[in-house]
């Protein structure tokens, strides 16, 4: 029986890691962290086998989270969950001492196969993206490139960051969620460097 612990900040995304994984027989879900610093804990506490860890929480981040339980020296195999399929970082979840980068939109038999992966002491990457990993180079586009990129509202939202606006006051002046606000700012403009 393969020990799972779920981290991720959205209770959205754990029910939906936890449903994805409970049809398979041989995956039990030992617990749910919603922070990294709650996920150091309880890997601590529970000694899971394998650990499915967002790149961005409240607290403390994934890779923190990472790095804290590799510097434990505990035997969990961590699987970073992320919306960024970007080359830069899966070498930066890697380094920080996961085992496996797998996207949010993943199925569920590539979440069971990177599982089954991590568990034979094997890497997992997105098979669109091991050469630009194995590469190691990849150019930082321009700032004047990513601002042509964006849409906008992208922009308008970016404009409101710079002004030093919070989520909820950004979602107020534009009549959005602050989740619309915050999905915004963490899949483009994070993404963009």
């Amino acid at each position: 029986m393969i020990r799972l612990l779920i981290s991720d900040d959205s209770a959205f995304m754990r029910i939906a890691i936890r449903k994805m994984v409970e049809s398979e027989p041989d995956i039990e879900v030992v617990g749910e962290a919603k922070t990294g610093q709650m996920c150091v804990e309880m890997a601590r506490a529970l000694n899971p086998d394998v650990i499915t860890m967002d790149v961005e929480m409240p607290v403390m981040d994934g890779l923190e989270a990472t790095r804290r339980i590799a510097a434990l020296g505990l035997p969990s195999r961590v699987i970073m969950l992320s919306l960024h399929d970007l080359p830069a970082y899966v070498r930066e979840a890697l380094g920080a001492g996961a085992s496996g980068y797998v996207l949010k939109d993943a199925s569920i038999a590539e979440l069971r196969g990177a599982v089954s992966q991590v568990m034979a002491g094997q890497s997992v990457i997105p098979l669109g993206l091991i050469n630009a990993v194995m590469r190691g180079g990849e150019r930082e586009p321009r700032p004047a490139e990513v601002l042509s990129t964006l849409t906008q509202r992208e922009r308008e939202v970016l404009d409101l960051v710079a002004e030093g606006l919070t989520n909820k006051e950004i979602a107020r002046q534009l009549a959005v969620s602050p989740a619309t606000v915050k999905d915004r700012k963490s899949t483009r403009l994070n993404s963009s460097h």
